[in-house]
This record gives structure tokens, C-alpha cells and sequence, in this order.
């Protein structure tokens, strides 16, 4: 169909686009740095076996060396002095109680810091430094310096330094490599990271063996926990030690930390920023993800669940009906037209088949410029009536055609959809009940051939038909479609007939029902084929055209969030869902897909691989037990793990293009696909696959 005047299109966004392509690169990004941060990405975890042993001018039991080409200087500390140095942190718990300790006894120490924890917390780091103690390097995140890659362990030594210039306004020369403790373990892979940090000016400090007692002057390793404290404690008790101090202090030498410049604090800053947002992005989507799998699985659930309840509900539901007797009252069935030439005689010929022959089929042409009205004319029943307009758009045809019908019960149609016989019958049979205001048919894909159709014919079923079934179980049946629905002409009338203030007239319509107070059903033995788009660009345009309808129809009728009786329950059971699954969740999806990829390729694949088949299993089984119930074969199953690789991913960003539409205020015109009339050819190639019936369950 066509549109003009309200929904025209004044400029359709595109800035947003560029946006989602720069966010998911720094996405990316912070997720690539946090990886790296914990050893995911070029990991550096384990220490290689040492190949070699130090060279002797380093292994005199001396804790501080100096690397050069022809072995090492290394030094001791005096006697009667200790040095007390602490691995990794700051740590919030345990650091404070270290500094506590040594203020109380007065005494001074070397904290070789992790860059990644001085980043997250710089306020230790500046406490640290003002309460006299020296600051010193053990990498960034701790990685073994001797099995990282080189570009890892440049790195490492690099970003710590930027962290403390950020963190505290230093850099520093004083190294201590990671799984190292005395001087003999820098052996093997490690020696030649000891010499290359040597290279860079670092001062390489590793702690005195055990075997010599504190009198004789040590340097001490402890960590940030409470066996450090223990440790630390008992050696600032020994009354045997004079002074407990730092590394350069009890060697006699200048301190080896230096303020940074301006242009490295400021580098710094941006470090401590990026690691910050990485790691809370990191945090939240692991958060993220199991919420969305959860609630996608839990969807999954309870689809299936209340099928099988709505399934069971059938028996009673005919058994009423065969109380309130058959519904054999006229129908007017209107069938808006648009350049609908190559199915309309089809749709019209499946009518005037139908089982309940009292009809009056009124083709509404909305100005169309090739031959519909010739063809509709042309067919010769006197139950066809061809109405003309000018081109106005769906939903006055369809306000047109109410003008125009004669009878109580009104069927509306697309122009590309062909019924089976006894679908206009089954479809109003449920209207018996006065309370029920609409009844949804079941729309099935009929070109499904290809690819593209049979992901679309597994989106009907397990998307939209079973969704039904919950959606009656709940009553909160948000649309009756388009291409099949059934309506009492008074409840129609009731709300003003067919609105033209969303490009979702048919959900626009359904929400209104259920706002005065009409119940919605559906009616899945009414079968109905229809012919879904055949090209992605198609897809694309007829899904904007839906999900923005959509956004304007829970917009327009949001009120019946806070309304009582069925309004009510339509409201925070049917809006709510709508809002959850198909707007909020889509539009974090390019996030998450970006994490489940990267966990994938670094993080546990297995484990990833491992959730994700579980996930695909769920839906097999629920795909499965859709097609069942539909009638449908299950060979169609093979193109369901296909479709999460382009298809979801496609419907995703067409949420996100809606959102951005809707926010912005700009106004969309009909869309129309092109028709080639296909919608019987699923119904010419095979046998009609009839929904499962209550005496085969």
C-alpha cells in the first residue's frame, strides 16, 4: 500500500548508523584491554621451565641487580637493616592495615603495585606516596614477562608506568618481576626479560634467601593478605633490626621514582577512565548476557508451556461454541489494494471458494496504477464489488470498505493472501462468543523455498503463531494481522473504525479493542498463506515499517498500563512483553553478540560454544514442537541454526533503526513490497498441513 500526508518521510535517519560503528569498534576495544588485562588476549599466565641457570655474577645471594651485557652488579642491604617489600595491589582490604602497621612502628617499605590495581585504586596509590613509602613496578597485570610476547611485556612495564602517572603523578625505575622471589629464579626465559627491562633503566630488586637472618640485612617479599601482615608484623617486632626501610634508602641510593611530566598524568588519567569503563562495561555485560540468555530461555518456556496449555484449552473452547451454535451470519470481507495485479485474482478466487458462501467481497483499489481493478472486476461473481479510491493508504481503504459492507461480521485481508476453503468459516466461529471482539487467523509463509522464506516460515511459526497461543492464554493478544483477522462491525465502529495514526494499523486496531473492553483470540485452524518478502532489502523495509508501526501503537495506547478489566491486563501483560522482548532486548543485542563473540575466541570457548548449543537446543525443541503443532514437517529445522548468523541480527538493527526513528520524531511512509504472487505456492507444491488436533495429543 501506499501513504501520504501524516506519515510522509522527512529525512530518514542515518547518523546513527555511523554511531553503532563507532561504538561497537571501542566496544570492542574495551573488551579486547580487559581481556588482555586478565590474561585472555596474549596471555601470559604460566611461567616457562627454566633452560638455563643466572649467570654466576648474579648468583652471589644478592637481591638487587643490575643487568649487563657481561652478567650483573647486584647489591645487599646492610647489616642490622631490613627492607620490607609487598607484591601486587593495592588492595583495598589488606593495603590500609599494611600502612597502618608500618606507621605504627614508624617504619618505611618498598610496594611494588600492579598498574591495573594503581588504576583502580589511584587513592591508595597517593596514600602510598605520602606517607613516605617508595613505589615500585610488578607489570601491569602481573603476566609472566618471560613467556609474554614482547609486545606484551613492552606493555606491561609501560602501561604500569602510565597508571602510577596517573594514579599518583610518578613514574618509577624499580622493577620486581612477577613468579620471581630470589635472584636464582630469574633463570631461563626470565634472565633475558630481566636483561631487557635492565635495557630500559630498571632497577630489578628480588628478595634475600630465607636462610639469612634479618641482622645480617635482608630484603623481605611479602604479599597483600593477611599472612603478609602476619609476616610483616612479626619482622618489625624483632628488636634485632635497627631500621626498616626501603629499597633505595638501604642501599644508600637516590630514590628511583621521579614526578611524571604533564603530558603522562594526563595519558594516566585517560588509562585509569579506560580501565574503569572496560571493566564495568566487562562486569555489566556478563550481567547482560545471562539476563538476556535467562529471559530468552524463559520466553522459550513458557511459549511452550502455555501452547500446551492453549492446546488443552481447545477441547472446552468447542464445546462452548457448540452451545452458543454455529456463526452462519453473512461476512464482509475487504481486501485493500494497492498494485496488487499479480495476486489479487488469487486472493479473490480462494474467497469465493470458501466454504461459508454467504460474502460480500469488497476489493477497495487505493488508486492503484496497474491492473488490480481490471483483474478484480473482471472475475465475474456478484459477490465481488471492486470500490475505487484515490491512493490514501491502508487504512482509509480498509475505513472505505467499512463504508461500504453490509453485514455484521467483517473479515479483513491482504491482497497477496490466499485462504484455504474452510478458513473463513473456522476463522469467525469464535465471534458465537458476544464478548470477543477479533479473531486472529493463522497466517502461514507460502513462499518458503528459498533460504529467506524458510527462515521467515520458522519466524511465523515459532514467532508469531505460537506467540499467539500465549498471548490468548494470557489475553493479551497485541495484533491481529493483516492478512487474516475477523472483527464484529459494531465493536469496529465502537472505536472509530480503522485509524490512520500508526503505520501498524492492524495492531493500532487490536490495542483499541481490548481498550473498550472486547477480548482478542486466535484461531489457529483458520490457515491462510501469504507471501513474505523474497529479498533482504524487502525484509528490511516491510520489518522498519512493523516495528515502528508497533512503537506508535504501544505509544498511542500506554494509558492502558494503569487501566482496569481487560484493558488492564492487555496493558501490563501485552505491553510489557512488547517493550521487553522485542524493543529492549533487541537493541542491546549488537553488544552482547559482540561479548559472546569474544568470549568465544578468548575467553572459555568451550564454555561459550557449550551455553550457546544449549540455547540452540532449547529452540530446536520449542521450533520443533511449534511445527507440530501447526501440522508443519520438521525437515525445516536444518535453516534454524543458519538463522542465527545473519537473519536475528538483521531484525535486531531493524529495532534499533525504528528506536532512532521514533525518538526523532521523523515520520515514515507505507513501504510496499513487491509482489510476484507467490503466497499458493507452498499450497500448490504439497499437501495443506493442518494444525495439530486435540485427539492426536
Amino acid at each position: 500500500m501506499s501513504g501520504q500526508g501524516r506519515h510522509a518521510l522527512r529525512h530518514p535517519p542515518r547518523w546513527h548508523w555511523i554511531l553503532l560503528l563507532l561504538m561497537l569498534p571501542i566496544i570492542a576495544f574495551s573488551l579486547l584491554f580487559e581481556g588482555w588485562t586478565t590474561h585472555e588476549v596474549d596471555g601470559a599466565r604460566t611461567r616457562r621451565a627454566c633452560t638455563s641457570p643466572i649467570p654466576r655474577s648474579a648468583d652471589d645471594g644478592s637481591p638487587v641487580l643490575r643487568v649487563t651485557d657481561g652478567g650483573a652488579e647486584t647489591a645487599q642491604m646492610p647489616r642490622r637493616t631490613a627492607a620490607l617489600t609487598f607484591d601486587g595491589g593495592p588492595d583495598p582490604k589488606w593495603t590500609p592495615r599494611l600502612l597502618d602497621l608500618l606507621r605504627a612502628h614508624h617504619a618505611h617499605a618498598t610496594f611494588f603495585l600492579y598498574g591495573t590495581q594503581a588504576a583502580r585504586h589511584p587513592e591508595l596509590v597517593r596514600r602510598i606516596r605520602a606517607e613516605g613509602h617508595e613505589i615500585g613496578s610488578y607489570t601491569y597485570t602481573g603476566g609472566d614477562l618471560g613467556s609474554a610476547s614482547h609486545l606484551r611485556s613492552h606493555w606491561e612495564l609501560s602501561l604500569t608506568q602510565t597508571a602510577l602517572a596517573g594514579a599518583a603523578g610518578i613514574n618509577t625505575r624499580l622493577l620486581r618481576l612477577p613468579h620471581t622471589t630470589t635472584a636464582d629464579t630469574l633463570c631461563g626465559a626470565e634472565w633475558s626479560a630481566a636483561r631487557r627491562a635492565s635495557d630500559q633503566g630498571y632497577l630489578l630488586v628480588a628478595a634475600t634467601q630465607h636462610t639469612r637472618k634479618p641482622p645480617q640485612g635482608v630484603v623481605r617479599q611479602y604479599s597483600h593478605t593477611s599472612l603478609g601482615y602476619r609476616e610483616a608484623a612479626k619482622l618489625l617486632a624483632d628488636p634485632e633490626v635497627d631500621r626498616f626501610t626501603t629499597v633505595t634508602e638501604g642501599l644508600g641510593r637516590s630514590p628511583l621514582t621521579a614526578p611524571a611530566t604533564l603530558p603522562e598524568r594526563v595519558q594516566g588519567k585517560a588509562l585509569i577512565w579506560t580501565q574503569s569503563i572496560g571493566h564495568t562495561f566487562a562486569r555489566a555485560m556478563t550481567w547482560a548476557l545471562g539476563i538476556a540468555g535467562g529471559l530468552a530461555a524463559l520466553r522459550l518456556v513458557l511459549l511452550t508451556a502455555l501452547a500446551r496449555v492453549h492446546v488443552r484449552r481447545r477441547h472446552r473452547r468447542w464445546s462452548g461454541r457448540r452451545a452458543l451454535g454455529e456463526v452462519t451470519e453473512p461476512v464482509t470481507v475487504l481486501v485493500p489494494a494497492y498494485n496488487e495485479e499479480a495476486g489479487v485474482e488469487a486472493t479473490v478466487r480462494s474467497l469465493l471458494a470458501s466454504t461459508h458462501r454467504d460474502l460480500q467481497i469488497l476489493v477497495i483499489d487505493d488508486g492503484s496504477t496497474d491492473r488490480t481493478a481490471e483483474i478484480a472486476g473482471s472475475i465475474g461473481d456478484p459477490r465481488v464489488t471492486v470500490v475505487h479510491q484515490p491512493n490514501s493508504g491502508k487504512p482509509r481503504a480498509l475505513s472505505t470498505g467499512l463504508r461500504y459492507a453490509r453485514c455484521e461480521i467483517i473479515v479483513m485481508i491482504d491482497a497477496d493472501t490466499v485462504f484455504e476453503p474452510d478458513a473463513l468459516r473456522r476463522l469467525i466461529q469464535p465471534l458465537a462468543d458476544p464478548a470477543i471482539g477479533a479473531v486472529s487467523g493463522n497466517t502461514k509463509v507460502g513462499n518458503r523455498r528459498r533460504l529467506l522464506g524458510r527462515w521467515q516460515h520458522l519466524e511465523y511459526v515459532l514467532g508469531f503463531n505460537l506467540d499467539r497461543r500465549m498471548f490468548e492464554v494470557l489475553e493479551c493478544m497485541p495484533t491481529v494481522p493483516g492478512a487474516i483477522g475477523a472483527f464484529r462491525r459494531d465493536a469496529l465502529l465502537a472505536i472509530g473504525g480503522v485509524s490512520d495514526d500508526t503505520l501498524a494499523e492492524d495492531t493500532d486496531l487490536t490495542m483499541a479493542l481490548w481498550r473498550a473492553g472486547r477480548r482478542v483470540v486466535y484461531e489457529e485452524s483458520a490457515v491462510a498463506w501469504t507471501e513474505v518478502p523474497s529479498t533482504f532489502r524487502q525484509l528490511w523495509r516491510q520489518r522498519y515499517r512493523w516495528c515502528y508501526g508497533t512503537l506508535q501503537s504501544m505509544w498511542k495506547h500506554r494509558r492502558a498500563l494503569i487501566e482496569r478489566g481487560p484493558a488492564g491486563r492487555f496493558g501490563r501483560r501485552g505491553l510489557t512483553y512488547l517493550a521487553l522482548f522485542q524493543i529492549v532486548l533487541p537493541l542491546f543485542a549488537p553488544v552482547v553478540d559482540v561479548f559472546a563473540l569474544y568470549g568465544v575466541c578468548f575467553g572459555d570457548s568451550a564454555q561459550a560454544l557449550g551455553i550457546w548449543l544449549a540455547f540452540l537446543v532449547v529452540q530446536m525443541v520449542t521450533a520443533g514442537y511449534a511445527l507440530r503443532l501447526d501440522g508443519e514437517r520438521l525437515r525445516t529445522l536444518w535453516a534454524l541454526p543458519l538463522q542465527q548468523f545473519f537473519y536475528r541480527q538483521l531484525l535486531y538493527l531493524v529495532v534499533i533503526q525504528s528506536v532512532v526513528t521514533a525518538l526523532l520524531g521523523t515520520r515514515l511512509k507505507w513501504h510496499r513490497m513487491q509482489r510476484s504472487g507467490t503466497a499458493n505456492q507452498q499450497l500448490l507444491k504439497e499437501p495443506v498441513p493442518q494444525p495439530t488436533t486435540l485427539s492426536s495429543k
